[in-house]
C-alpha cells in the first residue's frame, strides 16, 4: 500500500542513476529508484511410474494448451516450495522435489524459469482452479503440438535426457 502510494503521489523521471548502467525511473523529490526486475517462474517436470504430469490451462497465456505445474514464485517462498504449491494449485498434486532440472532465461518477457524434477507423493491429482484438466502422458502420447511453451518441449526433452541416463543437469535454454 505505501509503494503504490509513493508511486501515486511522487514526481519520477527516466534516468540512470549514479553507479548504474541502465535507465530507471527515479522520483526528483526524494531519489527512490524502482527497479523493474525478472519475473521468476517454477515449475516441475513432475514423473510417476514413467508417466508425465500435464495440466491444460484455462487461463491465458495459451488457454486450452497443455503445460508443466508452474507459475510464478511468490514473495518469502523458497524456489521449491513455489513449484510444489504450483502444483498443489493447477494440479491438486502433493510433490517430492528431486532435483533442479534447469534454469532457463526468457528475455524477451522478462522471465526466469527454475524447473525441477519432482515426484507424486501420491496418485492423487484433479484440475485445480487454473487448469481444465490434469492427466499422466506416457512419452509417446505427450500432446507435442499442443504444448503451451517452448519451455515445456525443453524440460521434457532435457528430463528425458536424466532419466535415461544421457545427461545430467542442470540444463539452460538449448542452443
Amino acid at each position: 500500500m505505501f509503494y503504490k502510494y509513493f508511486m501515486d503521489t511522487q514526481n519520477f523521471t527516466k534516468q540512470v542513476p549514479d553507479g548504474d548502467t541502465h535507465e530507471r525511473d527515479v522520483c526528483a523529490t526524494c531519489g527512490f529508484i524502482d527497479y523493474v526486475n525478472p519475473k521468476i517462474v517454477v515449475g516441475s517436470v513432475v514423473r510417476h511410474e514413467g508417466k508425465v504430469l500435464l495440466c491444460k490451462r484455462a487461463i491465458e497465456p495459451r488457454s486450452g494448451y497443455w503445460t508443466l505445474p508452474a507459475g510464478y514464485l511468490e514473495l518469502n517462498e523458497t524456489p521449491e516450495d513455489g513449484a510444489m504449491r504450483e502444483a498443489q494449485e493447477e494440479a491438486c498434486a502433493d510433490l517430492i522435489i528431486d532435483s533442479l532440472l534447469a534454469v532457463y532465461a526468457v528475455p524477451h518477457i522478462s522471465q526466469i524459469q527454475l524447473m525441477y524434477r519432482a515426484r507424486l507423493q501420491t496418485l492423487e491429482f484433479a484440475a485445480g482452479p487454473e487448469s481444465l484438466d490434469v492427466q499422466l502422458f506416457d512419452w509417446d502420447n505427450i500432446p507435442w503440438e499442443d504444448l503451451a511453451f517452448p519451455s515445456v518441449h525443453w524440460a521434457l526433452k532435457q528430463d528425458l535426457m536424466v532419466e535415461n541416463g544421457e545427461a545430467i543437469g542442470p540444463f539452460k535454454n538449448p542452443e
